[in-house]
């Protein structure tokens, strides 16, 4: 190669940004603070405990509150769900698990939205919340450089709706017009959307939200239900190890309906 050809090529190189800061497929993970993550934290405090499952890979990507794409590390959601504070969620288990699955395969970018103590009101069109993950989500699929796509919403909420009677029997239609809304808006009609039917409740009608959500009859809408996972001393929120299952629980239904269909190498967390 002669001289001015690899003085040529180096200085291209230089231009080119490492593929992995450009992930290929992008999950959006919105909620509450289950979503956000608060396995580990007790008192206010996140005993700083990063299980396996959670570890950090140079292919797994976050999406920063300064709109930018980072390495992913736990606590996911710590500069956006800032009233809070955040511990163990279920996205980096989800994103290890999608990528044990693949052999590796596309690097993978997740979007945190969620915010703790968020109703379904504040994530409908018009409200508070909805403007910032329409902005988010686009915002990192253009910081994607071309090379990304939105494969699926993560959803995790409904707790603040069992507060009462009237929140409770409004979930669903709220939900169903919120997804509609949301597809219409990122103008992807099939996007799949995966949600977490509640374990929790912040009020006593839990189960009349949890009906709601199940009862949801829309094509790409998934449910996983997280009853039976182990909730921490606060009776609200998961504990890290249930955490750890839930992602691993958001990737089988992932994967089941992606083609080829594709399977975790292992379900032990």
């Amino acid at each position: 190669m002669s001289p001015p050809l690899l003085l040529t090529l180096v200085f291209l190189l230089a231009f080119i940004r490492p593929s992995k800061s450009n992930p290929t497929d992008i999950f959006i993970l919105a909620g509450q603070s289950n979503m956000a993550g608060r396995g580990g934290v007790c008192n206010n405090v996140w005993d700083g405990v990063i299980p396996p499952q959670c570890r950090p890979n140079p292919s797994i990507r976050r999406f920063s509150a300064s709109l930018a794409w980072e390495e992913a590390h736990e606590p996911l959601h710590a500069d956006i769900d800032v009233y809070g504070v955040c511990g163990v969620g279920p996205g980096m288990s989800f994103a290890n698990a999608v990528r044990s699955a693949r052999m590796r395969g596309p690097s993978i970018g997740l979007v945190p939205c969620a915010v703790g103590s968020s109703g379904i009101d504040d994530w409908s069109k018009g409200g508070r919340l909805y403007g910032g993950l329409i902005g988010r989500a686009r915002a990192a699929v253009a910081a994607a450089a071309g090379g990304g796509r939105i494969r699926a919403v993560l959803w995790y909420q409904g707790e603040r709706d069992a507060v009462s009677a009237g929140a409770a029997w409004a979930y669903r239609p709220k939900m169903e017009r919120f997804i509609r809304d949301l597809r219409l808006d990122l103008g992807l009609p099939s996007l799949l959307f995966i949600q977490v039917a509640i374990a929790t409740g912040q009020g006593p009608y839990k189960n009349i939200v949890r009906a709601g959500q199940k009862s949801i009859r829309m094509p790409n809408v998934v449910t996983v239900d997280a009853l039976g996972l182990r909730v921490a001393e606060d009776y609200v929120h998961l504990t890290t190890q249930a955490q750890v299952q839930l992602g691993w629980m958001l990737a089988s239904a992932y994967l089941s309906h992606s083609r080829p269909a594709q399977k975790i190498v292992s379900l032990s967390p």
